[in-house]
């Protein structure tokens, strides 16, 4: 019995990690508000190292729409200028010598419903991670059952335990799904 608690504690685990991931993947998409995570993550060459810029710098939201970054080394002011223009974000750095303000523009519709679908596409791959991890369980639960280390109706609980799993964190991909497609469209 110990073991099918091991397995659902290692799969919910794993569960959580996708989920994660995926709330990680969208704090990098561009919703029209400045925040840090929009380009913290974005590597840069310094000094034969790729490091992020959130790693040689201060990142500030001085306002709404407007990122400032601060290098420590003033010298790794057009690499970072270079970096955030290659981002495919669709930014546009302008530097003084000392820092580099990104102004952020407002989103467009077209914009806004790719980035729509974008969310779609990144919620169904998590999905996806969560049924495979989910079929993972119950391969082992069959294999356990197979080998006789647990009975069938202790692999039909521990079977249903793990369909619960599944839909808590399928759910909750759906939520935070429709929470940043509304932030993206209501901005």
């Amino acid at each position: 019995m110990s073991d099918i608690k091991a397995l659902q504690k290692d799969l919910e685990t794993r569960m959580k990690k996708s989920i994660e991931a995926f709330k990680n993947e969208l704090k990098h998409l561009r919703t029209g508000r400045a925040t840090p995570d929009l380009i913290k993550d974005i590597k840069i060459e310094y000094y034969g190292q790729q490091l992020e810029i959130s790693k040689i710098a201060s990142i500030v939201v001085p306002e709404p729409r407007m990122l400032v970054v601060q290098p420590w080394d003033k010298g790794a002011i057009g690499e970072i200028e270079r970096a955030i223009r290659k981002s495919g974000l669709g930014l546009n750095p302008q530097s003084d010598g000392n820092i580099i303000r990104i102004p952020i523009p407002p989103l467009t519709e077209e914009t806004r419903q790719n980035l729509v679908k974008l969310i779609g596409t990144l919620a169904e791959k998590t999905r996806v991670a969560i049924r495979n991890i989910r079929q993972d369980g119950m391969n082992k639960l069959k294999r356990w059952e197979k080998e006789k280390q647990i009975s069938e109706d202790e692999r039909k609980r521990a079977e249903k335990e793990v369909d619960e799993l599944t839909k808590k964190y399928t759910d909750e991909v759906a939520k935070i799904r429709k929470q940043k497609e509304k932030e993206i469209m209501g901005d």
